[in-house]
């Protein structure tokens, strides 16, 4: 332990003086933390408090989620609202519809996006940076330009209230393949040369050592897909018109009063067009939507 003479003369050991100068940083340090740990409560009471609320509004009796101001701790609740809503309709096949086409979308998407991904990032060819541009530009496309194109075609291969309907126009999408892509561009050249040195070809390359070092990209995309799968209405409430294919978020919306300038499906709204185009005795509607 060595010692050393103070400008005030005092001996000083090495510990001390490394305490004495640590000191200070202590306070500093806490209080840091406690604002760390102040700004992850407020950022999960923001995030949870919508979930909370929805919850509580869920389980008042009666129209009580209608009046104002609203009590963030309700005095009466209705814990029986579930199973009543269960046994008066059919939400089993209604989250079952939604759970299957959420997951076959969300599949066939992650495997699409790979695939794609992998062509334009390891694969040479003429015109690849070309038609990747083409590709991406495909995400300026709002969906309700080719709602009506998309619903002709359903129509004409006869996919009117199926699963393929609600899937096929969604098992390929830019934005996935974008996003893997990047992540493929970001592998060694040298984990390519091993491979090839191994005997791996471009399949083997692929799922060997691509996708294992994509995941998180590919788990991000997994949830987006499954999220915009689940939360879809109009195309849906257009290729649906009988109430065992519906999905939740159609079963949701059924109370609304149909419309009185189409014909009206057993639901009303953008079953219009579905029901119109069963009908055997339809012609050219002069709009497809309501």
């Amino acid at each position: 332990m060595a010692a050393e003479i103070t400008a005030t003369g005092v001996v000083a050991t090495t510990d001390q003086r490394t305490a004495a100068d640590t000191a200070p940083r202590r306070p500093s340090r806490r209080r840091r933390r406690i604002g760390s740990y102040a700004l992850l409560t407020f950022s999960a009471v923001v995030v949870l408090l919508p979930v909370y609320v929805t919850i509580v509004l869920a389980i008042q009796p009666g129209n009580a989620a209608l009046t104002f101001p609203r009590a963030l701790i309700p005095a009466d609740l209705d814990l029986g609202v579930f199973a009543r809503a269960f046994d008066l309709t059919n939400l089993q096949r209604y989250l079952v519809n939604s759970a299957i086409v959420a997951l076959l979308i969300t599949a066939a998407q992650v495997v699409t996006s790979i695939l794609a991904a992998y062509a334009f990032a390891e694969l040479r060819f003429p015109g690849r940076n070309a038609l990747f541009v083409a590709f991406l530009a495909t995400l300026m496309i709002p969906a309700e330009v080719t709602i009506v194109a998309n619903f002709d075609t359903i129509v004409w291969l006869g996919w009117l209230d199926s699963y393929q309907g609600l899937v096929v126009p969604f098992m390929a999408t830019a934005f996935g393949t974008f996003l893997i892509r990047q992540s493929f561009m970001g592998i060694p050249q040298d984990l390519r040369d091993a491979a090839r040195l191994d005997g791996y070809g471009h399949l083997g390359f692929l799922w060997s050592v691509a996708v294992p070092l994509a995941r998180p990209a590919i788990a991000a995309l997994s949830v987006f897909s499954f999220l915009a799968a689940w939360n879809q209405y109009t195309w849906p409430r257009a290729v649906v018109t009988e109430g065992s294919w519906e999905t939740i978020q159609i079963a949701l919306k059924g109370p609304a009063a149909p419309s009185s300038s189409m014909p009206t499906a057993p639901r009303m709204g953008w079953s219009a067009p579905a029901a119109w185009a069963r009908s055997p005795t339809s012609t050219t509607p002069t709009s497809p939507v309501p």
